[in-house]
């Protein structure tokens, strides 16, 4: 006789009721449903480059997986070589001095980051800075450690930069991090070392950790500027940076931070508790790829330029505004006045066209009138998918 399955009345913590499914999660497989079914579905919506790390950088991964003695567990820290390639980096291209030793601490991706930092920094009910819009993960992150999310407007007309005049009329007093994205996703505004300097300076009044997330510098952007670079900003500040976006390695989670070593060494008692470190002949190619020359860049960025040509035509068909000055590897347009909103129109582009592009609402309410077109697709792709765009735009 078969037993009767019974159901345990078993409930998750309260943290997975306060955040969702992250929105890419879900419509990934919704695209690829619709791919299963034959509608070819060009997805210019997440930002994962398509294009390969250095010929170089592969040929280390693979001469040092050959090894028989690199296939086990490796420090915390990373090797010495990877935090001095990173140090190197630092100090070539942003002309930020970093003590390799103290205050450098690798990541299994900066989103990995955005959780050890939040882990070892904001107690439940503590308050946190995050931007709207912004990138999802700030404020998931926040909600599972408990914190008290406060969020900030980024407005067009101010740059989609912090209003300084109006933060300074909130509530600060138990606020102890706040999370900003310079050069900005999903807006592509720039940084500049007088932004820099303002948040460097609202930080030490307000005894406020600033947390710059800094992966798209190098992305269609002739100064890349990191934050560490305003005098005593290592102070107050972490800043993440990420090997995902400029050096096209997204699937290899290579990634660090830098700060103070105090900083550092809270985040990595963390840290080490989760993790064990990642694999050493990973951690060689990537400093293979720290030391790409400035033509490496170039070229890459060329790719980009062509891509971001087809975007903009694709924003024009669609009766998008954008400016022409930002940068990064997307390209951000505020829908026409007429349009019902950015889920309403990405909805229409996937379903009618089979394009998928991101609405802007999911980076939050100021996001609502904009859509992100990723430029990680190649132009025969995105010169079909605004050829499929054009057919169904009345």
């Amino acid at each position: 006789m078969q037993k009767e399955n019974k159901v345990c009345n078993i409930t998750p913590a309260d943290r997975v009721g306060s955040v969702q499914e992250y929105y890419f999660s879900k419509k990934l497989k919704e695209v690829a449903e619709m791919n299963a079914a034959g509608k070819n579905v060009i997805s210019l919506g997440v930002g994962s480059p398509d294009l390969p790390p250095s010929e170089q950088t592969i040929e280390t991964l693979c001469e040092h997986a050959h090894n028989a003695n690199e296939h086990g567990y490796q420090p915390y820290v990373g090797i010495p070589e990877l935090r001095k390639g990173f140090a190197d980096w630092y100090q070539t291209w942003y002309g930020v001095e970093l003590d390799p030793k103290t205050e450098i601490q690798p990541l299994i991706g900066s989103k990995e980051g955005i959780l050890h930092i939040s882990l070892a920094f904001l107690n439940p009910g503590d308050g946190v800075l995050v931007p709207n819009p912004g990138y999802p993960t700030y404020s998931s992150v926040s909600k599972l450690v408990q914190a008290n999310l406060i969020s900030y407007e980024l407005k067009e007309e101010l740059g989609w930069q912090p209003d300084f005049e109006a933060l300074e009329k909130t509530d600060l007093s138990g606020v102890k991090l706040m999370w900003v994205n310079y050069p900005n996703m999903p807006t592509g505004a720039n940084a500049s070392m007088e932004l820099f300097e303002k948040l460097v300076a609202f930080g030490r009044k307000h005894g406020i950790i600033i947390c710059n997330d800094n992966p798209y510098s190098f992305i269609l952007n002739d100064q890349p500027l990191s934050i560490l670079s305003v005098p005593g900003a290592k102070d107050i500040c972490i800043e993440m940076n990420s090997m995902s976006k400029a050096h096209n390695m997204p699937g290899w989670r290579m990634a660090m931070l830098a700060s103070n070593a105090q900083f550092v060494q809270w985040i990595l008692k963390v840290k080490s508790n989760i993790d064990s470190g990642q694999f050493k002949p990973m951690q060689h190619a990537a400093v293979e790829a720290l030391k790409a020359p400035k033509e490496w860049y170039d070229n890459m960025n060329r790719t980009y330029r062509s891509r971001r040509d087809l975007a903009v035509q694709i924003m024009h068909t669609l009766g998008c505004e954008y400016d022409e000055n930002q940068v990064g590897m997307f390209l951000w347009g505020k829908i026409p006045a007429e349009a019902e909103g950015s889920e309403a129109l990405a909805n229409k582009v996937l379903y009618e066209a089979n394009v998928f592009i991101t609405p802007g609402f999911i980076f939050g309410s100021c996001g609502e009138r904009y859509i992100r077109i990723s430029l990680c697709c190649k132009n025969e792709a995105l010169q079909e998918a605004l050829n499929r765009i054009t057919k169904i735009i009345k």
